[in-house]
C-alpha cells in the first residue's frame, strides 16, 4: 500500500499536504463553534460568591443538644466555669507544715530490708 493512499495520512488525493490548503469553511465553522463551547464551559465552571449552595444542616437530637450546650456565654458554661479551674498543689516533704491544719509532715520511715 503506498504511503499517501491511507485515509489518516494527512495528504489530500492530489498529494499536497492538507495544512497547506487550509480548512474548509465547514471545518472552520466547526472549530469556531467548539472554541465558543469550550470557553462557555470553562466560564460555567467558575463559582460565584454565593456558591456552593448547600442545604441547611439539621443536627440530630444529641448533636443539637451539644451545640447549644457548648455555645460560648451559655448558662451551663457560666455555671461550670469555677469548677473547671484546677490548681496544682505544691509538693510536701517530711518536716513541711500543712497550712490548712497546721500539722507537720512526719519524717518518712523506711523499713529495713534484709535481702
Amino acid at each position: 500500500m503506498p504511503e499517501g493512499s491511507g485515509q489518516g495520512s494527512g495528504l489530500v488525493s492530489g498529494g499536497a499536504p492538507r495544512a497547506a490548503l487550509g480548512y474548509s469553511p465547514d471545518e472552520r465553522l466547526r472549530l469556531q463553534q467548539l472554541r465558543v463551547l469550550r470557553r462557555r464551559w470553562l466560564k460555567d465552571q467558575e463559582l460565584s460568591p454565593r456558591e456552593p449552595v448547600l442545604p441547611p444542616r439539621k443536627p440530630g437530637l444529641v448533636e443539637g443538644f451539644w451545640e447549644r450546650f457548648l455555645q460560648p456565654g451559655g448558662f451551663w458554661r457560666n455555671q461550670a466555669q469555677p469548677y473547671g479551674i484546677v490548681e496544682s498543689k505544691r509538693m510536701l516533704f517530711p518536716g513541711d507544715k500543712i497550712l490548712e491544719t497546721d500539722e507537720v509532715v512526719p519524717p518518712l520511715e523506711v523499713p529495713s530490708s534484709h535481702h
